[in-house]
């Protein structure tokens, strides 16, 4: 099998599914989320966010491919362009670290460590542009799919949490201990971003 990844753009935008291209959960406020839901302007809220993320702050993402069929990606980017993070109890994400917002694997290519190399290419862009750490918002009560992780797997790849909550923990993945993941980490991250997802991590709209 053939595999690459390449970085999130406009012109590739289209092999992310249907679903994510309108989900605007974490990109838009709440309030102006449902808006755009309603009034079925999501897929072009969701453009504009990546269009205004690539302008001004660089590559916010990763689509991965095997024999150039799109079969997973992964978002990425600093909490201030992502409104949704204001919204939690355990915010806000820490200064010198990069949000991961959502990533997924399709099902029928999970367990196959591309989950792996999703993160492990986030955590090289990151380092190169100076970021010490990834941190993402848990789900404590994580049961199906949806656009936060599971904490508990949060936990298992390495990431600890900084601040705690009952339903959404705050956690953070240092950047440096990336360079030495051991197996068993390897393996936690393709359950994190494999086979935990048997649909993709959307949220209903």
């Amino acid at each position: 099998m053939g595999r690459r990844l390449v970085p999130l753009t406009l012109d590739n935008l289209k092999d992310l599914p249907q679903r994510c291209r309108s989900c605007v959960f974490w990109e838009l406020d709440p309030v102006t989320a449902e808006a755009a839901v309603r009034d079925g302007t999501a897929e072009v809220e969701k453009e504009s966010w990546i269009s205004a993320v690539l302008l001004d702050w660089g590559s916010c993402g990763r689509v991965a491919y095997v024999d150039d069929v799109p079969v997973g990606f992964v978002l990425y980017a600093p909490a201030a362009y992502v409104p949704r993070a204001t919204a939690f109890p355990t915010s806000p994400v820490s200064p010198d670290a990069v949000q991961l917002i959502t990533s997924f694997i399709m099902p029928g290519y999970q367990g196959q460590g591309l989950g792996r190399m999703l993160v492990q290419a986030v955590a090289k862009d990151l380092l190169r542009r100076n970021f010490k750490a990834i941190e993402a918002f848990g789900d404590t009560r994580w049961k199906e799919p949806a656009c936060l992780l599971p904490a508990d797997h949060l936990l298992a790849v390495g990431f600890k949490t900084v601040r705690q909550h009952s339903r959404h923990p705050r956690l953070r993945l240092e950047l440096r201990s990336t360079l030495s993941w051991k197996e068993d980490v390897e393996m936690a991250l393709d359950r994190l971003l494999g086979a935990v997802h048997k649909e993709p991590a959307l949220r209903p709209l």
